[in-house]
């Protein structure tokens, strides 16, 4: 099969995949779900076949408790959820279980008590900040479970409640850590200070998003951070889109210092030192980016040794092809973690890079450009006896 029917084939898969697989929640992917269900298969059996093995003899109560299989579909498929994370699934649970059990040895009627453990377990999770709803499950079950529960009493809600919980957390923290995700989800401020990450600081606040909330007034299923993150990153798409037609290739530097694997680290740092760069692109004999180095890596590890090499400090390379949009370099430049991009050809050799410096001569020249021509069209509205609209007034029906 040639390769053009080979690409034709994986499209029209695509195709079948986007209309068998219609994701309810956004940012979910075929894979993403099918790596849920393996991580829901791992998890479930490793906590079900611990407890049974080691813990049986403690007690006559079920080993595996219905509510696990609702912490599974979110740890496994909704890890970045507020809702999925560590102390929310081992606190909920725990402190839900022992509501119920609370509430059972107070209200005989079995109804009754369980509205009432429900009831008071989404109270108790909203305190200590532990809202997982599988916890609504576990104090549920705490009410209703039958006579083995019933007799374990306040044990039911650490063994197996919170044995669960934790064997089964354990699971999805080892099973994340392979997968590639990261779990817990938290932000990551790659300086390890008390900043918030660079693209969060002007323009869009966290107060912001606060007053967004507030103003839709409805209970979203995602963090403040990760919300104020995905608002900022659309931005950055958009300003990509409306200045796509500036590339990589208008704004890189084509003079280009470089290294190659055999090069003493004592040597590369003296090139930083004499062109003031950050890092220098690390190279091989054809020419080809294989990685990056700089202050950074060069203050690891003994540099100083005869026969030291940079191919032993060296770090992956950030790398783009010369048509790219030169926007699009944007977020990576403001991690905090990624100064210079190289950019290469369609072999990963080496043609120019792109600094943040070069990107913030962008910004600043289109931000100029931008009051430029806002002002010649203001002056261009009163030369021709108009002024701009004001749009508040026509809406409220004032005469413009």
């Amino acid at each position: 099969m040639t390769r053009g029917k080979l690409a034709a084939l994986r499209e029209r898969l695509a195709g079948w995949g986007e209309l068998v697989f219609r994701p309810i929640l956004p940012g979910a992917t075929l894979r993403d779900r099918m790596i849920a269900c393996c991580g829901a298969l791992l998890g479930i059996a490793a906590t079900g076949l611990l407890c049974r093995n080691m813990l049986d003899v403690m007690s006559s109560a079920p080993v595996l408790v219905a509510p696990m299989g609702a912490s599974a579909v979110l740890l496994f498929a909704v890890p970045a959820s507020p809702l999925a994370q560590p102390w929310s699934i081992v606190g909920g649970n725990t402190l839900s279980a022992v509501v119920g059990v609370l509430v059972a040895a107070v209200i005989p009627d079995p109804m009754l008590a369980g509205a009432a453990a429900v009831a008071l377990a989404i109270a108790t999770m909203s305190l200590t900040r532990c809202l997982h709803p599988p916890g609504g499950a576990a104090a549920l079950t705490a009410v209703l479970g039958g006579p083995a529960v019933t007799e374990m009493g306040i044990k039911f809600a650490f063994f197996p409640v919170a044995v669960n919980s934790i064997l089964l957390l354990t699971a999805g923290l080892m099973f994340h850590r392979l997968s590639g995700h990261r779990y817990p989800h938290k932000a990551v401020n790659t300086h390890r200070t008390s900043d918030p990450p660079p693209q969060l600081r002007p323009g869009l606040t966290q107060g912001d998003v606060d007053v967004a909330l507030r103003t839709l007034a409805e209970t979203l299923d995602v963090s403040r951070e990760d919300l104020g993150a995905l608002l900022v990153n659309a931005e950055l798409h958009a300003l990509e889109r409306l200045h796509a037609d500036i590339s990589c290739r208008d704004i890189m530097s084509r003079d280009v210092v470089s290294v190659t694997l055999d090069t003493h680290p004592q040597v590369a740092r003296a090139r930083l030192l004499e062109h003031g760069f950050r890092t220098l692109p690390v190279v091989d004999a054809q020419n080809a980016v294989v990685g990056i180095v700089g202050h950074e890596q060069l203050s690891h590890g003994d540099t100083g040794r005869s026969g030291a090499r940079v191919a032993s400090v060296m770090a992956p390379a950030t790398v783009e092809l010369p048509d790219t949009p030169v926007f699009r370099l944007l977020g990576r430049l403001s991690d905090g973690r990624t100064h210079d991009v190289v950019i290469v050809d369609q072999n990963r050799r080496v043609l120019g890079m792109v600094t943040q410096t070069d990107l913030l001569v962008v910004l600043a020249r289109t931000a100029l450009a931008r009051a430029v021509q806002t002002g010649i069209d203001g002056l261009s509205g009163g030369l021709n006896g108009t002024l701009p609209r004001n749009p508040l007034r026509d809406v409220s029906g004032g005469r413009a």
